[in-house]
């Protein structure tokens, strides 16, 4: 290794998982086509015109399922989502509305969609520290937040960087040995500072005696200084799942999960996680209620530092009204968009690659990165290394010219895999979610070309996530909502598609 490498490290070697199948029809067009060949020969040994009538609908059947848009999807997924967006159109459910002057019953402010049949509860860890636990009854999830103040990379040696991303893998691999534990995610929101708790900070301590001038100094910079930061926060959260034939009560179940917080913060601390620590229920009702009404932001870290908490309820962390239109989400004082993940930086990049997404961004209320990460166990990351193992050597003794050229990279990579696996590390599935809050529809169009400068310089491909914003506002939450446990379709299924 040069001391080149040695001294910029570069990462990468992530690959979009192989679907079964015949190129881009899928397990399930691969055995509909030799299906319906195999019942079109047939045909044609009774009479050609019959067989003729018996293809043509065949191929009109298999043909959307050969055209893909470029993050996978096919004609009918994406007819499905537009069927189901004027559905609920039809029915009215893209509107919400909550509290004591609506229908719901409570008058409470419940948070709409996926978040309207949570619940919360609390326990106490090992060290005494309140923890909340997030309960998804409908799927029988338990979902459990860390908050951490992370180190950031300014004025940090390379070595040093390149330990944390170490350290940051190892946590991940571990999550695939974590029993139960369905999928994970970093979110990472980021608004301009209100400048309450430098306030809070510094106007109390200035003495009644100081002078006129060194106390108009000191509240010209409380005045001033917020309007150049901003603050920034980062929560972990955890989902783990129950098997259907396992009854356990819910006391069990957060007992067991007091039992792990601990190691898991440890982890996050040697990864460069700083401070960690779980969040309570009230401080997860307090982000939520600030996600759907970045308005109350100042109130809420006001009424925090005078009075040690602010007492809010999940019950009453939703928004009054909210309404979703095809490309965006109006909730309370705020206009979100969302962003799903279509391609990740091809090659090698540099442990800075999404330093820009994750900043402040000029313009926006408020803004949330979501990592999204699905551990896999290590007996079908075995399979599946060696699966693709195999087939990117079947393609590069098969190929001619650059696509063997291509498919010599492919073997290398798929090589150093196998490698990294056997030596154990852990395969992760993992995917990116970007929302954007502004104050007015009028600046979403400025909100959207600040992403797309900033997708840009990120080397990273993203789609608005259309037709289901409200559903993608919630997946940018730290509340655990995964996008793989909320279709009604299986994992498995929609991967055979």
């Amino acid at each position: 290794m040069s001391a080149e490498a040695v001294s910029h490290p570069t990462y990468g070697n992530w690959r979009r998982p192989r679907r079964p199948g015949l190129g881009p029809l899928g397990l399930i067009g691969t055995i509909g086509v030799f299906g319906g060949l195999i019942v079109v020969l047939l045909a044609s040994l009774v009479s050609l015109l019959v067989a003729a009538v018996l293809l043509v609908p065949l191929v009109m059947v298999l043909t959307p399922l050969a055209v893909r848009t470029q993050d996978g999807r096919n004609v009918y997924q994406l007819m499905t989502l537009r069927f189901a967006w004027m559905r609920r159109k039809a029915k009215g459910a893209h509107l919400y509305v909550s509290g004591p002057l609506s229908q719901r019953p409570g008058g409470r402010f419940r948070p709409p969609g996926l978040l309207n049949r949570v619940t919360v509860s609390e326990g106490r860890d090992a060290y005494d520290r309140p923890f909340g636990v997030l309960v998804h009854p409908n799927r029988n999830l338990y979902t459990v937040v860390l908050g951490c103040e992370p180190d950031g990379g300014s004025l940090v040696d390379p070595d040093q960087v390149d330990v944390w991303v170490a350290m940051w893998g190892e946590w991940l691999a571990r999550l695939s040995h974590e029993p139960g534990l369905r999928g994970a995610s970093v979110v990472i929101e980021t608004a301009p500072d209100p400048g309450t708790r430098l306030a809070n900070e510094v106007l109390s301590r200035i003495s009644p005696s100081a002078p006129a001038a060194a106390r108009a100094v000191m509240e010209e910079v409380v005045q001033s200084y917020p309007s150049a930061s901003s603050e920034m926060h980062t929560y972990i959260t955890l989902t783990y799942g129950v098997p259907p034939n396992q009854k356990r009560d819910h006391q069990d179940v957060i007992t067991d999960l007091a039992i792990r917080i601990p190691g898991l913060l440890s982890g996050l601390v040697g990864a460069g996680g700083g401070s960690a620590y779980p969040l309570s229920k009230e401080r997860i009702a307090e982000v939520v209620r600030v996600a759907y009404d970045p308005a109350v932001a100042a109130d809420v870290l006001t009424v925090r530092a005078e009075h040690g908490g602010t007492g809010l309820e999940w019950e009453d962390a939703g928004p009054a009204a909210c309404v979703e239109t095809v490309g965006a989400y109006h909730h309370d004082s705020g206009v979100s968009r969302s962003w799903m993940l279509t391609l990740a930086p091809r090659g090698t990049v540099r442990s800075s690659v999404l330093r820009g997404l994750l900043e402040a961004a000029n313009g926006t209320r408020r803004k949330r990165v979501a990592l999204l990460y699905r551990p896999i166990d290590p007996a079908t990351s075995a399979r599946i290394v060696e699966a693709d193992r195999r087939s990117a050597q079947f393609m590069a003794s098969s190929g001619r010219g650059m696509v063997q050229a291509r498919a010599a990279s492919e073997v290398r990579a798929v090589e150093q895999t196998a490698a990294e696996e056997a030596s154990g590390a852990g395969l992760v599935e993992f995917s990116l979610m970007l929302t954007v809050t502004v104050d007015s529809a009028a600046e979403l169009d400025d909100a959207s070309v600040t992403v797309r400068n900033l997708l840009a310089a990120s080397r990273i491909s993203m789609r608005p996530a259309d037709r289901m914003q409200a559903a993608a506002f919630s997946c940018t939450l730290p509340v655990g909502i995964l996008p793989w446990e909320q279709t009604l379709i299986p994992h498995e299924l929609q991967e055979a598609l």
